[in-house]
């Protein structure tokens, strides 16, 4: 079971990379070697600053609303991507964030990879399970709401939100 969810994960993942063949070589080898994946073709990217990606990430997995899909950390960047279906209809605005689509790249590790600077929180299943935009932007104001709360105010707690365009 473990082994059909680590390659469908990582087939879904190496799907967007340049080339998937040879990502998929290096994840099999067993190495977290770092690939870069093609943003807006089967999923976009918003990356909020950690401090608040977390506590989202953290709302998201425990929500009975749903599982949460693929969450991302970069601990040396201090962010966190939270992976959405490819939206050309959508904006999210809000300080510190940036939405990755079509044109864009990310840097992945393979979906095992849970430990180091660029790791998974919640890794891909394989399915094309992604965060839905609504529970994403949903816990994002949950998160600040919680984060004013605790830690009083701060630039990291202006939650991004979505707008139709």
């Amino acid at each position: 079971m473990a082994l059909t969810w680590w390659t469908n994960a990582m087939d879904w993942l190496a799907a967007a990379a340049p080339d998937p063949r040879s990502c998929k070589s290096d994840w099999q080898r067993g190495t977290t070697g770092v690939h870069l994946l093609a943003a807006g073709r089967y999923w976009d990217v918003l990356i909020v600053p950690a401090c608040l990606g977390l506590r989202t990430a953290d709302i998201l997995v425990s929500s009975p609303r749903g599982k949460a899909g693929p969450v991302l950390l970069d601990s040396r960047r201090r962010c966190v991507g939270f992976f959405l279906p490819p939206g050309p209809d959508t904006v999210w605005a809000g300080q510190d964030i940036r939405y990755l689509t079509t044109g864009a790249w990310i840097a992945s590790p393979a979906p095992h990879c849970r430990w180091g600077d660029l790791r998974w929180i919640w890794p891909p299943d394989g399915t094309g399970a992604l965060n839905t935009p609504a529970a994403l932007e949903a816990a994002l104001h949950q998160a600040v709401g919680d984060l004013a709360r605790t830690h009083g105010t701060g630039h990291c707690h202006d939650a991004p939100h979505r707008a139709l365009v």
